[in-house]
C-alpha cells in the first residue's frame, strides 16, 4: 500500500478522477464536492488524518449525523441521505483502487430506503363526478373529454398510452383495447360498459366534426384542430374536470390510474390480475397499492369486529 497522504488531498484527487477520467459535468462535481466537504469536516471532527485511519464505525456516524443534523446542518430526508452514501462510498472504492487504504471501510454500508409514497386514490363518488362533469355541457370537445376520462379510469391507461390510442386499436364489440406501454411493450385490456358508451358517443357524433381534411391522422383522441390530443391537453381537460366537479384533492392522470388499481383490488381482484392491466413488468410495482387496501381492511376491522377495540 503506498503513502495516503492527507484527507483534503486524497478527496481532491477523487474528485480529479470523477472530472477528468469519468466527465462528469461541472454541477454534478459541484455536487459531488459540497457532499464530500460535509464528510471531510466530519473526519477531521473525529479526529482522522488519512484515508487509512478512517473505520466503518466513522461511516455509520456519518449517516446518523446526517439523519440527526446538527447545530450548522438540518437533518436531511432519506433521498439527501442515499446521495451522501453513494458519494462517500464511491471515494472509499477509489482509495482502495489507488492503494490508498487496506479495506473499503464503507463496501456494507447501504443508503437508507426512500419513504414509501403511497398512490393517491380518489372515491368512486369524486371519480364519478368528475366523469359527469367532464361531459356534462354536452359539446363536441365535451364528449371526447368524457370519453378520454372514461378511458383512463376504465383501464387503468397512462396518459402517453391514452393519448396514443388509434381507432383501430379499439375492439368495441369484444370490449378490448390495445395499449403501447414503455419501452414498446404493448398489451390489451378490456374497457368497460361505460368507456364502450362514452367512446360510442364520441366517434358517431363529436370525432367527425373533429377531423381536419388537412391533417389525417389515425388517432382516437383529437384536438380542435383535428390533430392528435397532447399530453398537456390531455392533462388539462382532467385538471378541468376535477375543478368543475368541486374535487379539492390535486388530481393527475396518475391519480385515475391509482383509483382504478385501488378500486380493483378493494372490489377482490387479485394483485397478479392488476399487474397484468397495469402493464408492471413486476408485481412488486403492483404490490404498493395492495399497502392503501389493507389501510381500508384495517379501518372496516377496527369499526365492525367486536373484539377488535377494548
Amino acid at each position: 500500500m503506498t503513502e495516503g497522504g492527507d484527507l483534503d488531498r486524497a478527496i481532491s484527487d477523487y474528485l480529479a478522477h470523477l472530472g477528468v477520467e469519468r466527465g462528469l459535468a461541472d454541477n454534478t462535481l459541484l455536487s459531488y464536492r459540497r457532499d464530500l466537504r460535509r464528510y471531510l469536516d466530519h473526519l477531521r471532527l473525529i479526529g482522522r488524518t488519512l484515508p487509512a485511519e478512517v473505520e466503518e464505525a466513522d461511516v455509520l456516524a456519518f449517516v446518523a449525523a446526517m439523519r440527526t443534523g446538527d447545530d450548522e446542518h438540518p437533518p436531511l430526508g432519506p433521498a439527501s441521505v442515499a446521495r451522501h452514501v453513494v458519494t462517500v462510498r464511491g471515494l472509499h472504492r477509489f482509495w482502495l483502487r489507488e492503494q490508498l487504504v487496506a479495506v473499503d471501510v464503507a463496501a456494507e454500508i447501504r443508503p437508507p430506503r426512500p419513504d414509501q409514497r403511497l398512490p393517491k386514490a380518489l372515491p368512486l363518488d369524486q371519480v364519478e363526478a368528475i366523469l359527469e362533469a367532464a361531459g356534462a355541457p354536452g359539446t363536441t370537445l365535451a364528449r371526447r373529454d368524457r370519453a378520454l376520462l372514461e378511458i383512463l379510469y376504465g383501464t387503468g391507461a397512462r396518459i402517453s398510452e391514452a393519448v396514443g390510442i388509434d381507432v383501430d386499436d379499439l375492439d368495441r364489440e369484444e370490449g378490448a383495447l390495445l395499449l403501447r406501454g414503455k419501452g414498446g411493450k404493448q398489451r390489451i385490456v378490456p374497457v368497460g360498459s361505460y368507456a364502450i358508451a362514452a367512446i360510442e358517443a364520441y366517434l358517431t357524433t363529436a370525432r367527425p366534426k373533429l377531423v381536419s381534411t388537412t391533417v389525417g391522422t389515425p388517432a382516437l383522441f383529437l384536438n380542435a384542430r383535428g390533430g392528435r390530443l397532447s399530453r398537456q391537453s390531455a392533462w388539462t381537460v382532467l385538471t378541468r374536470a376535477a375543478r368543475q366537479a368541486g374535487v379539492a384533492a390535486d388530481v393527475s392522470p396518475h391519480t385515475m390510474r391509482h383509483s382504478f388499481a385501488t378500486h380493483l383490488l378493494d372490489g377482490g381482484a387479485d394483485v397478479r390480475v392488476v399487474q397484468e392491466l397495469l402493464g408492471h413488468a413486476s408485481v412488486t410495482t403492483t404490490q404498493i397499492y395492495t399497502l392503501v387496501t389493507v389501510d381500508k381492511l384495517r379501518e372496516v376491522y377496527a369499526s365492525a369486529h367486536p373484539r377488535a377495540q377494548r
